[in-house]
């Protein structure tokens, strides 16, 4: 039975059309995850909104954990227990910690709870500083450029700081403009083709040294097929990275057995770790006891068995932990742990499961309701928790306004895209059906004899292989 098929399957039960609020509330008490909501501070409409309206104490509708995660009550929680410790015991509570977690061997709490996440072994995850200074610490022991392998391929719409750090890694070498080789969308299309990323590999494949693409392009929320590109990169000979910020806590991850060299991603989004999270980061297995592989260095990569004998003899330690430059911040690293106690409460496997359910509702709710209004940018097949919205330019932002206004926190990436992003830890069905109806509501206060239509076709994309 397909996803759609279960819905209409339900609805029939019930009696419901899919287009009733009331189908939307069958679904949130049929939900085995609906526990999990409240786990969540959730803000009211007046709190997202900054105004005192009659309905303002009710629950807003949050569709943005793809740009920044609810708060996880236990973050609170365990962020307040770590300023305590701090207030009454200082540097000791560094060694001996009242709640069994001493600060020095801080990360390994994260990385415990952080690796079934992703698909890896403790030892492969790190935990350390921001997104971008990974990368680039990342690139600096992966990027090894030759004479003849000396290009890093990446999508061309990939987010500013990876194009950033990935264009500075190479100008920092001094290779050539042409060592950025970018993989773009044919031309009317919106998202990449697999098999034209894998030709540009085979294509490229010699002169490549890093492939370095997201594993959810946080534009139009593809989900790339990381495994089919990764063993492609690895035949070619490449060191293969990833980006998964948009991927991390959202879709299933495998990073250990898709044989992927490095990988880094924040935790503030779909992780809920907060606004200028602790990123972390992945190093395979391979690599975990090959103190020659060059890298930069800080004393907190040193081994931490005789880390405090201040030799000055560097000894990488094992795995993800040689590559960390500085002590954890744990104040920081404490609201991510929180978050992790949540994800502990369940699994990707089940948080994909409702994802789908609650992408397809929207997905289904857009073409019944909004029509060739609105084009679904997202592809079907090959997405996580996101769906990306384009309007016609002359109703897009009193659309985004009209959400807004009513408590539907989302976002806009101009020109003319709103991403709404149900993520499953938190968001309900009705979640889904509240912000379609505002759309609904925005488009039919617009004059319809003047209501543009959308330039290009406006049915979903699909992700488009060769037939």
């Amino acid at each position: 039975m397909t996803v759609m098929e279960h819905l209409l399957a339900t609805a029939n039960k019930t009696g419901l059309g899919l287009e009733d609020p009331c189908f939307a509330q069958e679904m949130d008490r049929a939900d085995p995850l609906a526990r999990l909501r409240s786990e969540f501070a959730i803000p009211t409409i007046n709190q997202a909104t900054g105004r005192d309206a009659v309905d303002g104490n009710d629950p807003c509708v949050y569709l943005c954990g793809n740009s920044l995660g609810l708060m996880p009550k236990q973050a609170r929680r365990i962020l307040n227990e770590e300023m305590d410790e701090w207030a009454a015991r200082g540097v000791v509570g560094h060694f001996r910690h009242s709640k069994g977690r001493p600060w020095v061997g801080y990360r390994s709490h994260i990385v415990e709870k952080m690796a079934p996440i992703v698909g890896a072994e403790p030892i492969e995850v790190g935990v350390m500083n921001t997104l971008t200074t990974n990368l680039h610490l990342l690139l600096a022991a992966f990027y090894r450029p030759t004479d003849q392998r000396y290009k890093i391929l990446i999508e061309s719409k990939a987010f500013p700081s990876d194009h950033y750090a990935v264009e500075s890694q190479i100008k920092w070498h001094g290779r050539p403009e042409d060592a950025l080789l970018l993989a773009e969308p044919r031309p009317g299309e919106r998202t990449l083709r697999t098999e034209d990323i894998l030709s540009l590999i085979a294509r490229e494949g010699s002169s490549i040294a890093v492939v370095m693409l997201s594993g959810v392009q946080y534009y139009t929320g593809q989900v790339f097929e990381m495994d089919r590109i990764t063993a492609a990169a690895k035949a070619a000979g490449c060191m293969v990275g990833w980006d998964v910020t948009h991927a991390a806590g959202n879709v299933p991850l495998s990073l250990h057995d898709w044989d992927v060299d490095f990988a880094c991603w924040c935790s503030y989004k779909y992780l809920n770790s907060g606004p200028g999270g602790i990123s972390c980061f992945f190093v395979h297995e391979r690599y975990a006891h090959d103190a020659d592989l060059r890298r930069l260095t800080g004393w907190w990569g040193h081994d931490a068995e005789s880390r405090f004998d201040m030799t000055n003899q560097f000894v990488p330690g094992a795995g993800a932990a040689g590559f960390e430059v500085s002590n954890t911040p744990i104040l920081i690293s404490a609201t991510l742990l929180g978050s992790l106690d949540v994800f502990s409460q369940t699994s990707m496997a089940e948080l994909r499961d409702k994802s789908i359910l609650l992408t397809t509702y929207l997905e289904h709710l857009l073409q019944t309701r909004i029509g060739d209004r609105v084009e679904i940018i997202t592809p079907s097949k090959h997405r996580g928790a996101q769906l990306s919205l384009l309007f016609a330019s002359e109703v897009f932002e009193h659309v985004f306004s009209a959400l807004m206004d009513a408590g539907v926190v989302c976002d806009e990436r101009k020109p003319n895209c709103i991403r709404l992003a149900p993520a499953p830890l938190y968001n309900t069905f009705s979640d889904v059906w509240r912000a379609v109806d505002t759309i609904y509501a925005a488009l039919a206060s617009v004059d319809a004899n003047d209501l543009p239509k959308c330039a290009a076709p406006c049915a979903v994309i699909g992700f488009a292989e060769s037939a």
